[in-house]
């Protein structure tokens, strides 16, 4: 019986793994403005799509030592990506580098105003990677998008039905 329930058992574990990862991801950017907000300084959440790792701390230029810093490696089986979605200047597409972090990193700022900045992602990817031997099948069941809210004020965890309106809404505007 355990035979048969194994290869089972492996994929619902593997679901709730990539879904606690997107409900600490989203959390994570509900603190990053609450800190903004209530200590008055800009917060980054950081994601890093090569090191696989995420995390979040003041802006630097405001304090050099972040005791409230965190920082969390997603699961060797897990991969984010970011997205850029939105039209932009010229000036606001760029991504802010920071001299700490590389090319790799992509950056959320969230200003002591509650807002989020212009130059942060529109949607990240949540996706489970293909274990040695496995062909990745892009067909989104795997993946969770954690996406800009409709009012830009917040990221939450979107649905099929959020992002094909999105997409379509996104793609007449072009």
């Amino acid at each position: 019986v355990l035979g048969l329930l194994a290869p089972s058992l492996s994929r619902f574990f593997r679901g709730r793994t990539l879904d606690s990862e997107a409900r600490r991801m989203v959390s994570l950017t509900r603190y990053g403005q609450a800190r903004a907000v209530s200590e008055g300084i800009p917060m980054l959440m950081w994601i890093d799509t090569v090191r696989q790792a995420y995390g979040l701390e003041a802006e630097y230029s405001y304090t050099a030592n972040d005791d409230k810093a965190v920082d969390y490696a997603l699961d060797r089986d897990l991969g984010v990506e970011a997205q850029f979605v939105r039209r932009r200047t010229a000036e606001s597409g760029m991504v802010r580098q920071d001299r700490r972090f590389g090319a790799s990193v992509v950056q959320i700022r969230f200003q002591p105003d509650g807002f989020i900045g212009e130059q942060s992602p529109d949607l990240l990817r949540l996706s489970r990677l293909p274990g040695s031997g496995e062909v990745r099948q892009d067909d989104g069941a795997e993946s969770i998008w954690i996406a800009r809210s409709r009012n830009g004020l917040n990221y939450e965890i979107a649905t099929n039905h959020w992002l094909d309106r999105k997409s379509t809404r996104l793609n007449s505007s072009h």
